[in-house]
């Protein structure tokens, strides 16, 4: 591929530099509130108005594999991998629906922080905390993981220069102004890359089309070079099977990923999560379907065998960018994904921060009676966000292949570990802290273990598995262990 020249390349650099002035504006608008820094740095001092938080619960969502891997498999299987990928306008919907005004209520009367401050007051369990700050960090680490190398493979595609210096320029400019920024700085980041998005998806379309010679001769050339593109089962390249556990993986249960439960508890008021509520859907729903879409449509432009476009799927967008768009159009198109990956990364550095410092050892310090110095807690937030966004960019340095694949095994063990412990702590009375520690330890175990030796169960996506056994064991477990205190309840089932 030919490179986009200094021209195209100027919309990314322009981006990136708004993007690190918005977490300084941040960072400033923080030190003037009252909140505590805490408050502020992991839950931005619950004060998200309806649009960000919107905007930062789908740019959280949207990953660069929604960008790149799963466009790229549209490209192959055709409209049913689109008909696959409806089931993505439920994801806000379900999250503020569900959690949303239950998650709030609770964290402010609790004064949670975190997702895992809630569950840690739920079932009075540090051990589940831990267990829980354990899975967290581990797998939004397979996904920043993933993040990186996408947007610098995408980077590298696209623009002809080195995968590294791709890797280094948005990698570094991720963690700095999230680690400068905190919470705050990552929802505003995540109100303009969800904008960034929707322009580079409109540019995108509008050279496609232009390519193809418009919608109707791009279907012609797809109907008459794959006919069974056009079907909803696409010639069985996508059994029933396969949308069923799509649906489960990337629609129905992405409500309890923790990176966006945790919006739920940030948001300034009850008007702010409806109005949310709809917008997030209507915008998610028109951007996950129509980047999908994309790469159906690419089928009448890229007209060659996989081995044509470098054998692997991941390469598709990006070589419908460089064909299809002008060097400066391409570079605004690049930003689109470019944005998902960096939003996504902020998104989990901070929450893997939080985890680690919330979660783990400020409640290790006060647990002992003493308090930490907020200089301390400061600097501890900052170095421990900054060596985390390092060692994932330094894993991502050889990458991995197939960056979609990555993505979903983390989404089904984030899912397996949190969906009961968080649905059932906060609906289920009859709970425990056992039933949570079988559900969440055996769930992921499950699951893991599944997707390591590739065991299925009629064909179906190991999360059926881990998500199965996790609600088995948080049923069993707690019927059989000893019930809560209800004093400790009163929070979450209040008596009046």
């Amino acid at each position: 591929m030919n490179s986009l020249g200094l021209a195209g390349l100027l919309p990314v650099a322009i981006f990136l530099v708004v993007a690190v002035g918005i977490a300084v504006f941040a960072r400033r608008q923080a030190a003037a509130g009252t909140g505590g820094f805490v408050t502020e740095y992991f839950i931005g001092s619950r004060s998200l108005g309806p649009f960000v938080l919107a905007m930062t619960t789908i740019a959280t969502y949207g990953s660069v594999s929604s960008f790149v891997g799963g466009p790229g498999q549209a490209w192959t299987i055709g409209w049913g991998w689109v008909y696959m990928a409806t089931v993505q306008v439920t994801a806000l919907f379900l999250l503020y629906g569900i959690l949303g005004k239950k998650m709030a209520l609770v964290s402010r009367k609790t004064g949670a922080i975190t997702v895992i401050d809630v569950i840690r007051e739920r079932y009075q369990s540090n051990a589940l905390a831990v267990l829980s700050a354990a899975v967290l960090v581990t797998f939004f680490a397979t996904t920043m993981i993933a993040q990186f190398v996408g947007g610098a493979k995408l980077f590298e595609a696209v623009t002809g220069y080195s995968y590294v210096m791709g890797l280094a320029i948005f990698g570094i400019t991720a963690i700095l102004f999230t680690t400068i920024g905190g919470f705050r700085g990552v929802a505003f980041t995540d109100a303009l890359c969800g904008i960034a998005m929707i322009v580079g998806i409109v540019v995108l379309a509008g050279g496609i089309l232009s390519a193809g010679g418009g919608y109707a001769n791009i279907m012609d050339t797809i109907a008459t070079n794959h006919p069974e593109m056009m079907e909803p089962l696409s010639g069985g390249n996508m059994p029933i099977g396969l949308y069923f556990t799509q649906w489960l993986l990337v629609g129905i249960f992405t409500f309890s990923l923790p990176q966006s439960v945790v919006r739920t508890m940030s948001y300034k008021d009850t008007k702010s999560l409806h109005s949310a509520m709809i917008w997030g859907t209507v915008i998610c729903g028109a951007m996950m379907i129509g980047v999908t879409a994309l790469g159906v449509l690419s089928a009448g432009v890229l007209t060659g065998d996989l081995e044509t476009y470098g054998g692997s799927v991941d390469n598709i967008i990006p070589t419908a960018i460089v064909q299809t768009l002008p060097p400066w159009l391409a570079g605004i198109a690049i930003i689109g994904p470019i944005a998902a990956s960096i939003s996504t990364v902020s998104s989990l550095l901070i929450a893997s921060s939080s985890a680690i410092i919330k979660d783990l050892w400020l409640h290790h310090v006060q647990a002992q009676g003493r308090r930490a110095h907020e200089g301390t807690v400061v600097r501890a937030s900052q170095v421990i966000t900054l060596v985390i966004g390092v060692v994932v960019f330094v894993l991502s340095i050889v990458p991995p292949d197939v960056i979609w694949k990555i993505n979903m095994f983390a989404f089904g063990g984030l899912e397996t570990a949190f969906c009961w412990v968080l649905v059932c702590g906060l609906f289920w009375k009859r709970a425990t802290a056992t039933g949570a520690l079988l559900s969440m330890g055996g769930g992921v175990a499950a699951y893991c273990i599944a997707m390591a030796v590739g065991f299925k169960i009629a064909g179906l996506h190991q999360i059926t598995i881990g998500i199965t056994v996790a609600l088995v064991l948080m049923v069993v477990g707690s019927l059989a262990s000893k019930p809560a205190d209800s004093r400790h309840l009163e929070a979450f089932f209040p008596s009046n």
